[in-house]
């Protein structure tokens, strides 16, 4: 098995486990709205078509589905079955399991796209992001999130996360089943303790910036756990600076390019020329 498909098949079992079933709706709002902050809503109405690549369970979909005209949902794993169950009560959204260098949709057809958190466990971010940029019409928007290379980060928060990557190589080689237990571990006694610290210190107008995980000062356990198994659960994650970022969105194709001053890092938008 190729190193791809390991990454789509461990994904599937993610977010057959994690469904978001149990996800506060309010909190989805929240998470969403740091995702898409930065993206131009006046530039969609209720006629765009466009894209989510690599939509995973549905989620950000479920948002961006009752705003538009059309939305097409494209995962290669089993996710998609997630997602349709998910999204069962919108009609205008279409279903496509195919990977990004397989997609059918005719290139310059769609009205917008985004890609979250999926391109940085694909083995070529460049090439499968101009797959992306190719399926928009000109000034076309396209949001997309890859994992920040810790530039705007001390050298001890790298350190931090250098010593977690050895735990993430070991852990995502383990079957399915202990993936999940170390995981769910890392949740407990790792993400939970870290995101309380930061909110007791946030509560006390302290600066949490330079404290790992202060992100999820205000979300649930359920959004650690899936986070965790998100982060720990996969053999494939690159990490890119926001000047690589940039580089890339313009050798794909985008110009305009904004970049979220929040976390999570790194989200930009730009448009298509």
């Amino acid at each position: 098995m190729t190193k791809n498909k390991r990454v789509i098949k461990s994904f599937g079992k993610e977010w057959q486990r994690f469904d978001q079933s149990k996800l506060d709706k309010l909190e989805l709002k929240k998470i969403f709205k740091d995702y898409f902050k930065i993206f131009p809503w006046k530039l969609i109405n209720k006629k765009s078509i466009g894209f989510d690549m690599g939509c995973g369970s549905g989620r950000w979909a479920k948002v961006v589905a009752p705003r538009v005209g059309m939305l097409n949902c494209i995962e290669p794993s089993l996710a998609i079955d997630v997602a349709r169950k998910n999204l069962s009560q919108n009609k205008n959204v279409n279903f496509i399991k195919l990977a990004i260098e397989d997609i059918n949709l005719k290139p310059g057809s769609q009205d917008f796209g985004y890609c979250l958190g999926v391109l940085h466990h694909t083995e070529n971010t460049q090439k499968n992001l101009n797959k992306c940029t190719s399926l928009l019409k000109k000034n076309a928007p396209f949001l997309v999130y890859l994992y920040y290379k810790f530039d705007n980060r001390n050298f001890i928060y790298f350190l931090i996360w250098k010593f977690s990557d050895s735990f993430r190589k070991l852990i995502s080689q383990f079957p399915e089943v202990l993936k999940i237990l170390f995981s769910d571990l890392i949740a407990v006694f790792i993400y939970y303790p870290f995101a309380k610290i930061s909110l007791i210190l946030d509560k006390m107008n302290f600066s949490v910036k330079n404290i790992p995980l202060s992100y999820y000062k205000n979300l649930s356990f359920y959004t650690m756990r899936t986070d965790s198994r998100d982060r720990f659960g996969t053999n494939l994650e690159k990490r890119y600076t926001k000047k690589q970022i940039k580089n890339m969105l313009k050798k794909a194709g985008l110009y305009k390019i904004k970049f979220s001053k929040n976390a999570p890092y790194w989200c930009a938008v730009g448009l298509k020329k």
